[in-house]
């Protein structure tokens, strides 16, 4: 008699949990967006105990949590041994869909929080460094505009992804082909060619052009961090941002192809040379296709504008 009490109770809590979730939908394999910053975390780092401080957690609770993450998901997401934590095929495309997910709900929470001020603004996030002349001429022209509203510039490091899908940016200055602009809106604003800065005492300092050839046969040739800050095979001095990149090419140290914009920050002693058969880099203002803010469309606007007279 109990056993039968006991069966039609487990019966009735099973009708209730499928009442409060309709059918198709699998509560248990849900992915978390706590679980994503976790994964996130890691994945940048590359170690445990410095995405744990980073995160502000313990790393006991941080393993377990990337470990139920791999059994939800059914496949391993990171490789650990004793020295190193690397990124499988599987984490790899984890992290571009989990940076793709928590910048759309970050960018989700500014947008409703900006909306309801009564003052509202920009935020327009470009590269240290780059492209400082279309930026100034933009900001000038925008700011001219009847109904223009203040616009907050963010810069970011030459090695970083610029924050624009992460909610920290509503539009952004981008430079093709360095940077992603997969799932983005964009406008085309500029286009130049490349040099290779180098000392004026290097050996081919003279020369009218260079062939990228020429150039991937030195040995100092810089290396910048992949997204999860590990370097790419090969020779070549590693690089974190422009300031130290310019260090190293003054100390005879490195070689480097950048657009020709950066000619005007060169110091004395460095020369830039036309890499005649490099590709050209583009510069583009880019933004979420799913903004609908009046301000930034007119930001857009004079942008496209200024680019057509430039």
């Amino acid at each position: 008699m109990h056993l039968i009490l006991v069966r039609e109770r487990l019966k009735t809590n099973i009708t209730s949990v499928w009442q409060r979730y309709p059918a198709g939908i699998d509560t248990v394999d849900v992915v978390e967006t706590r679980e994503l910053r976790c994964f996130v975390a890691v994945a940048e780092e590359l170690h445990f105990g410095r995405a744990a401080e980073r995160l502000g957690i313990a790393q006991p609770p941080l393993s377990r949590t990337i470990a139920q993450l791999e059994h939800r998901l059914g496949v391993e997401l990171l490789t650990r041994t004793s020295r190193k934590v690397l990124l499988t095929g599987a984490g790899a495309t984890l992290l571009v869909e989990a940076r793709a997910i928590l910048g759309a709900v970050a960018a989700a929470e500014r947008r409703t929080r900006s909306a309801g001020v009564d003052r509202p603004s920009l935020v327009l996030a470009a590269k240290a460094g780059s492209s400082g002349e279309v930026l100034a001429k933009l900001l000038d022209a925008y700011a001219a505009e009847p109904g223009a509203v203040p616009v907050d510039v963010l810069l970011c490091e030459s090695n970083t992804h610029v924050p624009l899908l992460d909610g920290r940016a509503d539009v952004a200055l981008l430079h093709e082909p360095y940077d992603p602009t997969t799932g983005l809106d964009v406008e085309v604003l500029h286009s130049e060619g490349q040099v290779a800065v180098m000392p004026s005492s290097h050996p081919l300092a003279q020369a009218s052009r260079l062939r990228m050839a020429e150039v991937n046969a030195l040995a100092e040739r810089v290396r910048w961090p992949r997204p999860d800050g590990t370097y790419p095979d090969g020779p070549g001095i590693e690089v974190h941002n422009l300031t130290q990149l310019f260090q190293m090419i003054e100390l005879g140290r490195a070689v480097a192809v950048m657009p020709e914009d950066l000619r005007t920050r060169l110091g004395e002693g460095l020369v830039a040379i036309p890499v005649v058969d490099a590709q050209r880099v583009t510069t583009v203002i880019a933004w979420p296709p799913h903004s609908r803010s009046r301000a930034l469309a007119d930001l857009v606007r004079v942008a496209t504008g200024f680019a057509q007279v430039s």
